[in-house]
């Protein structure tokens, strides 16, 4: 049977780190005979993180957000899916506000506030996280180790994918940038670096299937 994967991009720049990195996993998976599906959150009608309603803790709804909006679709999808890509840069030291609204839904829903059986994910799924940074790839270790714990309990077994001191621009000299970025070694590790991400993120989406 063939093996549905749902990739989302929790970025805004299409083409870019992010959205690459993201491309590269959803290749690897379908090389490896899965179907893919890419959600492009800046792209969904209007939506919100968890509101606190607590739908999601009544019996009927048990691990299932009953928020409808356009993250209905994505939760969804990723509820019938056999694994998961999503991406997102960093921004201010965190992932993105979207990126986090898809994420307090997706975990919420599935905690039980049981101490015995503190989740009610019945279809745990294998999870590839990337995230893309300006800073150094080692300057997040412990935001990212955060989400990894979280994911495995809530989502899956969860493997991250990090590509840091990324290039923001084609261009760096229309801006005064220079004096904090030093454009010329962005340039570089884009050209000698950024293509083994890519590969590595090749091999991890090709690994979700197996």
């Amino acid at each position: 049977m063939v093996k549905k994967i749902i990739a989302v991009n929790a970025g805004p720049r299409k083409g870019w780190n992010t959205d690459t990195l993201i491309d590269e996993a959803i290749r690897g998976a379908e090389s490896a005979g899965a179907e893919v599906e890419k959600f492009n959150l800046f792209r969904l009608e209007r939506y919100t993180g968890c509101v606190s309603c607590f739908g999601c803790k009544k019996e009927k709804y048990k691990g299932r957000c009953i928020r409808k909006d356009g993250l209905t679709e994505v939760l969804d999808a990723i509820r019938e899916a056999d694994g998961l890509i999503i991406g997102s840069p960093n921004y201010l030291s965190e992932l993105t506000a979207s990126f986090r609204a898809l994420y307090e839904r997706l975990v919420f829903q599935n905690l039980t506030y049981n101490a015995e059986t503190p989740c009610c994910n019945e279809n745990p799924i294998p999870t590839l996280l990337i995230m893309t940074s300006n800073a150094p790839d080692t300057m997040y270790v412990e935001l990212l180790e955060k989400y990894q714990n979280i994911f495995n309990g809530f989502v899956g077994p969860t493997e991250v994918l990090v590509s840091g001191e990324t290039l923001q621009l084609k261009d760096y000299s229309k801006t005064d940038w220079p004096w904090f970025f030093n454009a010329e070694e962005r340039y570089e590790r884009h050209e000698k670096i950024f293509p083994k991400e890519r590969e590595a993120a090749f091999e991890k989406g090709k690994e979700l299937v197996k």
